[in-house]
């Protein structure tokens, strides 16, 4: 069973972004400011957050687990990655999906070039990222992430936002790290801290590979002290006790169920229910944590699709009485406002 959710339509009292500006500059105390709408970046340039429509925040195009001192883009092919993925690109976008969230990190896969490529043949829009990952104790982090300060780490992922990853223009989304399930370690505080800094700096969300409830809030603790707000960190892969989610929750931060497959449906319809019961439907995003080609193993090796969530999750929803509109916040409200980099000038 398959559940249409797309073509939103706002009411007919809804403002345009050109009725609001408008409005505005008829207001004397707002004369000297300016205004940008939300927005993001994709792989084919900025992106206003209000036309990703139904989006997956968690995904995988290709990922090389072959570790950050053996990596190299000479690992794939990219018309043979294109082959093997592009129809899954394809089978999303006619269930009416418009944007995935990839979330392989530099030093794991990440190839913006190949990416665009994908973004052109799909038609979706592709958002890449910045930072590194210090999950799998540190096997994905590059030499100097040892070395570096948290303020040298921030300065390369700043640059990439403000020049370019890899020598293109492609800039990224969010932010990408990751730590490892218990106590963080020195070296993980440290990727923190340089999220931290790069976030104050761009404005870029972060997304961090965490799991368990106690490093997710040793993070929020560094971020805090740091001046970031909750509202700027996603906590992947977020698991633990209902107690455990309601506290973070009610921090601010993005609650994170993004390893949605068919086996673990039913498991996550309660979640969320539990979770909108408790007033937190608007900090949840889903997604599969889905994918991706292999490099090294025959045909890039198995490849899981995208489609557990329109296809079961959605309608196994609706079943339990969801609302149009509570679908609509959990695919396209939510991520829109979880990966906005909104910028005010003045």
């Amino acid at each position: 069973m398959k559940m249409e959710v797309a073509n939103f339509e706002p009411s007919a009292s809804t403002f345009s972004r050109r009725q609001f500006v408008a409005a505005c500059a008829g207001l004397p105390f707002l004369t000297n400011f300016s205004f940008e709408a939300p927005f993001t970046n994709s792989v084919n340039g900025k992106i206003n957050t209000a036309d990703l429509g139904k989006t997956l925040i968690h995904e995988h195009v290709l990922v090389d687990f072959i570790g950050a001192d053996k990596i190299s883009p000479n690992r794939w092919n990219h018309d043979e990655v294109i082959k093997k993925v592009l129809p899954y690109l394809l089978e999303i976008k006619k269930r009416g999906f418009q944007s995935i969230v990839e979330c392989t990190p530099a030093y794991i896969g990440r190839d913006v070039a190949l990416l665009t490529k994908l973004s052109e043949k799909s038609g979706l829009n592709l958002l890449t990222n910045t930072g590194y990952y210090g999950a799998s104790d540190n096997k994905y982090l590059p030499a100097f992430a040892f070395t570096e300060t948290a303020e040298q780490l921030s300065k390369r992922w700043i640059a990439e936002f403000e020049n370019g990853i890899d020598g293109t223009s492609i800039k990224p989304g969010f932010i990408k790290t990751g730590v490892n399930g218990g106590p963080l370690s020195e070296i993980h505080q440290k990727l923190i801290h340089a999220a931290a800094l790069t976030h104050l700096k761009t404005g870029l969300t972060i997304c961090s590979h965490t799991g368990p409830a106690l490093p997710a809030e040793q993070e929020l603790e560094i971020l805090k002290a740091n001046g970031v707000s909750p509202t700027a960190f996603v906590w992947v892969h977020a698991n633990g006790s209902n107690e455990e989610f309601v506290k973070l929750g009610k921090k601010g931060c993005w609650i994170s169920l993004d390893g949605i497959s068919d086996e673990n449906v039913e498991k996550n319809a309660e979640l969320i229910l539990f979770l909108k019961s408790q007033n937190l439907l608007k900090q949840v995003l889903i997604s599969h944590d889905a994918g991706w080609f292999r490099p090294g193993e025959p045909n890039g090796g198995d490849f899981r699709g995208y489609t557990t969530i329109p296809d079961k999750l959605l309608p196994l929803l609706k079943s339990k009485g969801f609302s149009y509109e509570e679908i609509k916040q959990l695919i396209v409200t939510n991520p829109a406002n979880a990966f906005a980099i909104k910028i005010r000038k003045i």
